[in-house]
């Protein structure tokens, strides 16, 4: 249970992480559209290289622990939630905004009134893309150079022949995607 909290604690670090800074920069990247052409091609690509190779890199800048592990988690997660706000607020009716311009909204009502309702469905597949990637970024990461964690046992129980313990601490890992992903 020790490795199940210090997993739960990383994957909610990680997930919070990507997920605000996510949506913090998409909206930066949304509102520079200089900005926005030369990281829209970054954005495409980034999946394409593996994250992992920088796990060395992060190893050097925050040592084998927990820091490394939740910037791993975050860096699989941001780029995914990026893209969900910069698409989303393309997406908000023209109309909405003619309306909050004609009722005299404010740009933080109009944002708070118009864009984020209008926002919303495309942010939520961003949250739900955030978390699992996140997921994916911190297990691997303790699975592959870490000393505790669910990951780390699935690696031990791996190396060891224990195959009802890698498979047991799996099916722990998947319904707890599962019951996130549901949340």
């Amino acid at each position: 249970w020790p490795d199940v909290s210090y997993t739960l604690g990383n994957l909610g670090a990680a997930i919070a992480l990507s997920v605000a800074g996510g949506f913090l920069i998409g909206l930066v990247v949304h509102a520079l559209p200089r900005l926005r052409r030369v990281l829209d091609p970054i954005f495409t690509s980034y999946y394409a290289v593996p994250t992992f190779v920088l796990y060395p890199l992060l190893i050097v800048f925050f040592g084998i622990g927990p820091a490394s592990l939740i910037v791993l988690g975050a860096l699989f997660g941001i780029v995914a939630m990026i893209v969900a706000t910069v698409t989303a607020i393309d997406r908000v009716p023209r109309v909405l905004l003619k309306v909050a311009r004609v009722s005299r909204l404010g740009p933080v009502r109009t944002a708070l009134l118009m864009k984020l309702p209008a926002a919303s469905p495309h942010l939520m597949t961003g949250l739900r893309l955030a978390v699992a990637y996140s997921v994916i970024g911190v297990i691997a990461g303790e699975f592959i150079l870490s000393t505790e964690g669910v990951g780390r046992r699935v690696a031990l129980a791996y190396n060891n022949f224990d195959n009802q313990t890698m498979y047991a601490l799996l099916v722990l890992i998947l319904g707890f995607a599962i019951a996130v992903n549901a949340l």
